[in-house]
């Protein structure tokens, strides 16, 4: 059961990063608000997209792993993955503009990963269905 629930919250994680890095495309100035700082990008938005597509594939990475039911897999990246969330909650945090209220995505992000990412890397195999 802790293995489905696992499976699951990587999949929605994968999704939510998908969808963020998606925004990052198509509506670039409100999601550099949404991620917590402000950036005069005056109209060229290469950071933008740079960033759009790694978020994309990081999603599309974790939702495949889950996918294919590869548990340790699915594991690994959520740990590992908890480096991405720490760095932009200490990028947040580092400007003045900006308090924990801004940094709390990424705070709940770090959780998650860091969570199921031991739970699943921890998980004994079996058969887990999605």
């Amino acid at each position: 059961m802790t293995t489905k629930i696992s499976y699951a919250m990587a999949c929605l994680l994968g999704a939510a990063m998908i969808f963020l890095g998606a925004r990052f495309f198509f509506a670039p100035d409100a999601a550099t608000a949404g991620f917590g700082i402000h950036y005069n990008a005056g109209g060229d938005h290469s950071f933008h997209y740079i960033k759009g597509i790694r978020d994309i594939f990081s999603g599309i990475l974790l939702c495949g792993f889950v996918l294919l039911k590869q548990r340790q897999a699915v594991g690994v990246t959520l740990l590992a993955g908890t480096i991405i969330p720490v760095n932009d909650m200490l990028v947040v945090l580092s400007k003045p503009y900006n308090s924990v209220m801004q940094a709390m995505p990424h705070i709940i992000a770090i959780l998650i990963c860091a969570v199921f990412g031991l739970l699943l890397s921890i998980a004994k195999p079996g058969k887990a269905t999605l």
